[in-house]
Order: structure tokens, then C-alpha cells, then sequence
């Protein structure tokens, strides 16, 4: 089996080591990073050896590798992951996919183009739990779904200063625009529910800005989704209020039951189903880890080297997804539409909030888009 060489650009990239160290015939053969004390200490946590070092994305590019893992600021991404596939190297790339519309067809058009490998990397899909409620879904036991939440709430207030003094990119593509700049860890997870759906449309709201940082970012934002089989999302995004970081607060509704992640780190993910001896009147919630027999095989089977990669063992899975599309030169299910589609969200979230809550119609991202679909449209 031929060995598959793997870049990594951005020392946030590290949270592929484990998983990358892990799978055979797999070597961590270039490291990228602006900041050189930053370059050297990843090195040295990946073991030095023969690992080559550079500055400069586009030098690490024309090396040998097969592959890159970008893990840079997200205005970053869609350049980035065109010069890779433009050098023939596959990409795993981290979220969001771009910062603006006509960036996301961009991509589309190089993927399709180059024929190389592009893998999404939003690990929330990755967490067990949503694995488990996806198979759950598939049993039928939740009936039809038809209403969903997903909410990513975590305080960045700390970030927008580098520990050197100089702004931080955050400051600019994150939190200084309007809108949810951050959706893929909540419309991910929750669109694995609705398998074969995608969004057609959104609207957000917020309550504007309730912070003294001097930024635009809205102090919550919730976008509402409506899907092609006009299912109904909730996806909200709160990086700018007081309080602890929440990272899992999900909640998928069907017509046969409900589910609902921990709100909190003392609380506990709960589900309930009708049944013979819990009538839609006098349903009860049980724990969702009584249900851990409904999770697929790997993560069953999971080895304690796979769980060591971090998130139960989905640090693992998505890296051997990647490299198991470059080895059978499949595209992989979290492809660039998925990816364009999930950061559109986002992206016209911010002409929404601005536009007072108008409905914007999101694209369908697909093979060989025709021209005159690539452009914005306010329903």
C-alpha cells in the first residue's frame, strides 16, 4: 500500500495528530505556520524526525505531499485549498469553507475541475451522540422528524487580542461582521438527521449588540431553515454573551419522539419515545446513553488508541474518512457541496440581520451549477 504523505498547515491542525499517527502507511511529512516558535513547538509535539518545516503555504505545496490539512484563519480557506488542488494535493479543510458567496463556487468549480479530494472537516458530526441519533433516525424510531436545534454558544472575548498585543483575525472575519458567522457545528450535526434534505432558505434574527467590545458581532443571532422538504431548523450562535461555554445543545423533534443533548455540564442528554408503556400523554424521558447498543460498529469497537484521538474516537474517524477517500479516490460524504451549503448559511445570514430578517434563498450547491444559479436572491 503506497504511503500517503500529509502537510498540515496551522499549528490548530494538531487535533488531526492522533488520528493521522494512528492509521497505517500514513506519514506527517511538512508542517506550515506564520509564527516560527508556534512551527517548532508543533514539530516537536509530532516528533520531529524528518518532518519538513516552512513559512511559506505555497513552497510546502510543491513538496512531495499527496495531501494537506488546512487549519488556518478561515480567510485563508478557499485560497489556500485552490492552490493545494491547483498543485494536485487533496485537501481536508477546516471550518467554515469561505468567507464570501462567490468564494463557495470558487471552490465547487476547482474541486470539479482539478478531480481532487476535498473533505470537510466539521468534527461535531463526528461526536458519538450524533452518530447515535443518526441510526436512531434511520430505525424509524423517531418517526418523521420535522423540527430541529442546534446552538454553538461560546464566549470568544478572550481571543481578539493575540497574546503579543496585535489584533487577532477574530476581531475582523468572526466578530467583526453582523450575523452567524460560525454555523457549521450546529447545521452540520443536525442536518445528519435529515439525510438526503438539504436548506433552501433563511432568515435571522437578533437582538443587536449588547456588549462594550466595540464589535458588530451580534450579541446572539438565531437563524431559522427551512429544508427542500420543508422541515424546520433552529440554528443559533451566541459568541459575544456572558456565560460558559456550551458546545452540544442540540434537539431533534419527530412525530414518534424527541431528543434533547445537555444543556449544560450537570445536566444529561435525554430522550423520549411513545410507546405501549409511555402514551404521547404520559411520556418519560430517559438517558440517551441507554441507546449506545444503536451506535454504528467503529465507534462500538472503538480501540483505546482511537479513543485517545480526542471526541470519543470522532478525531479518528474523520481522518481515516479522508484518507480512506484518497485511497479509493471517492468523494467523501462531508463533500465541498455539503460544505458550501452548511457556510451559506452563515454568509447570508449576515445580508438577513442586516436586511431585517429577509428570507434569502441558499443556493443548490451540486455538480456543475449552472451560471445564472451561482448569485444571491432575497425571496
Amino acid at each position: 500500500m503506497k504511503k500517503i504523505k500529509v502537510g498540515i498547515a496551522g499549528t490548530r491542525g494538531l487535533s488531526t495528530l492522533l488520528g493521522l499517527q494512528s492509521i497505517e502507511d500514513v506519514e506527517i511529512a511538512a508542517m506550515c505556520d506564520l509564527d516560527e516558535q508556534h512551527l517548532k513547538d508543533a514539530v516537536e509535539r509530532i516528533g520531529g524526525g524528518d518532518i519538513k518545516t516552512y513559512r511559506v503555504f505555497d513552497d510546502m505545496i510543491e513538496s512531495d505531499i499527496d495531501a494537506v490539512i488546512i487549519a488556518t484563519p478561515m480567510q485563508c480557506h478557499v485560497p489556500q485549498a485552490i492552490a493545494a488542488m491547483e498543485a494536485g494535493k487533496h485537501v481536508m479543510c477546516e471550518v467554515t469553507a469561505g468567507v464570501s458567496m462567490d468564494e463557495l463556487f470558487w471552490l465547487c468549480e476547482t474541486v470539479e475541475k482539478y478531480n481532487k479530494i476535498y473533505m470537510f472537516a466539521e468534527n461535531y458530526i463526528y461526536d458519538p451522540r450524533v452518530q447515535l441519533v443518526k441510526n436512531l433516525v434511520k430505525e424509524g424510531m423517531f418517526g418523521e422528524p420535522y423540527y430541529a436545534e442546534g446552538m454553538y454558544l461560546h464566549n470568544i472575548g478572550d481571543l481578539f487580542v493575540y497574546p503579543n498585543g496585535k489584533t487577532s483575525w477574530r476581531s475582523f472575519w468572526q466578530c467583526g461582521i453582523r450575523g452567524n458567522f460560525y454555523p457549521t457545528h450546529s447545521v452540520g450535526p443536525v442536518m445528519q438527521w435529515f439525510e438526503g434534505d438539504r436548506i433552501t432558505e433563511i432568515s435571522t434574527f437578533s437582538p443587536g449588540v449588547y456588549n462594550d467590545m466595540g464589535l458588530k458581532q451580534d450579541s446572539g443571532t438565531t437563524t431559522m431553515c427551512r429544508t427542500a422538504n420543508g422541515k424546520l431548523l433552529n440554528i443559533r450562535v451566541d459568541c459575544m454573551s456572558p456565560r460558559p461555554h456550551n458546545m452540544n445543545n442540540f434537539q431533534l423533534q419527530g412525530t414518534k419522539g424527541i431528543v434533547q443533548f445537555k444543556s449544560c455540564a450537570e445536566d444529561q442528554d435525554r430522550i423520549s419515545f411513545i410507546g405501549e408503556d409511555s402514551p404521547i400523554q404520559h411520556m418519560k424521558w430517559q438517558l440517551l446513553d441507554d441507546y449506545k447498543m444503536y451506535l454504528p460498529e467503529r465507534y462500538r469497537n472503538a480501540t483505546e488508541e482511537q479513543l485517545k484521538a480526542g471526541h470519543n474516537g470522532g478525531d479518528f474517524f474523520i481522518v481515516e474518512d479522508f484518507i480512506n477517500a484518497i485511497r479509493t479516490n471517492t468523494q467523501p460524504d462531508l463533500d465541498v457541496y455539503k460544505a458550501c451549503e452548511w457556510t451559506a448559511v452563515g454568509l447570508l445570514s449576515n445580508l438577513s440581520v442586516t436586511n431585517k430578517s429577509k428570507t434569502l434563498q441558499v443556493p443548490n450547491f451540486r455538480p456543475n451549477m449552472p451560471l445564472e444559479e451561482k448569485k444571491t436572491s432575497i425571496l
